[in-house]
């Protein structure tokens, strides 16, 4: 499969995903009474639903370069924020090593952590590093890419560079619902070793719904792109299965903090 199609976005496919956000809804509520400090929203419940997934179906978690399919070891994440939310504003991205055995309430402390650090902390190594072949001539800047395509067909690049380059990772999150936006269909990227997109788009009200309050139904539409290579679709087919049933009864997945009583999902939830 790597050499009859040699790139991701040849190997591409899309699939859109309808999750119901009733017990999801209840439970972000619920959870931000009691973690005033580290709130959350549904992209926290997004990213831990896929990584639920990928641990359950490992092989979710693969890449392809040179030719070969890798397994990795861990579970790596990467997101876009904007740094304000305002035309103009540039964007970040933040690339962070999910833990199965953390609780879901400690990571989304790392992940406010680590969030402010990159929106008000000074710029990362991976601008360094992009601003420096910028400076170069445009003949000497695709000598250096297409010599980085050759350190990574051959895996000759450093660890430390592609730990902190955000495009060598498992997956990456797009929450266009926090712009007002709906889901997209994104390619996957070239450059790195990132074979599964997600796009969050814009939570709608269920028809014949209550536009607010407890009794309010919505649902949610993810867009995924996946690099076909890396696992055949049945396989595939669970992982978004079991993703799904993370994100639409988080209760049930166990992401409540341990040893704390949660609620009731019916009763938070409110009446159907």
């Amino acid at each position: 499969m790597p050499y009859i199609m040699r790139g991701r976005n040849e190997a591409a496919i899309y699939f859109e995903q309808q999750v119901d956000l009733r017990h999801t809804d209840a439970f972000i509520r619920e959870f931000n009474v009691a973690h005033p400090a580290t709130p959350v929203n549904l992209q926290h419940v997004v990213m831990w639903g896929t990584m639920q997934a990928m641990v359950r179906y490992p092989t979710m978690n693969r890449f392809v370069a040179g030719g070969r399919i890798y397994q990795r070891r861990d579970i790596w994440f990467s997101y876009s924020a904007k740094r304000v939310l305002k035309e103009g504003s540039p964007v970040i991205v933040v690339k962070r090593r999910f833990d199965p055995d953390q609780s879901f309430a400690d990571a989304v402390a790392d992940m406010g952590r680590q969030l402010r650090e990159d929106r008000f902390g000074g710029r990362s190594g991976t601008d360094a590093e992009i601003g420096l072949i910028m400076k170069l001539p445009g003949v000497l800047r695709r000598v250096v890419f297409a010599a980085g395509r050759f350190l990574d067909a051959f895996g000759l690049f450093p660890r430390w560079f592609i730990d902190n380059d955000p495009l060598y990772g498992s997956a990456f999150f797009a929450f266009l619902g926090s712009m007002g936006m709906d889901a997209l269909y994104h390619h996957l990227y070239e450059y790195g070793t990132i074979g599964v997109f997600c796009a969050i788009g814009r939570p709608t009200t269920v028809p014949g719904s209550p536009t607010s309050g407890p009794d309010r139904r919505r649902s949610l539409v993810l867009r995924w792109t996946f690099d076909d290579r890396c696992e055949d679709g049945l396989v595939a087919g669970y992982a978004l299965k079991r993703a799904k049933q993370v994100i639409e009864d988080p209760f049930a997945a166990g992401m409540w903090p341990a040893g704390a009583e949660a609620p009731d999902p019916a009763s938070a939830a409110g009446s159907p």
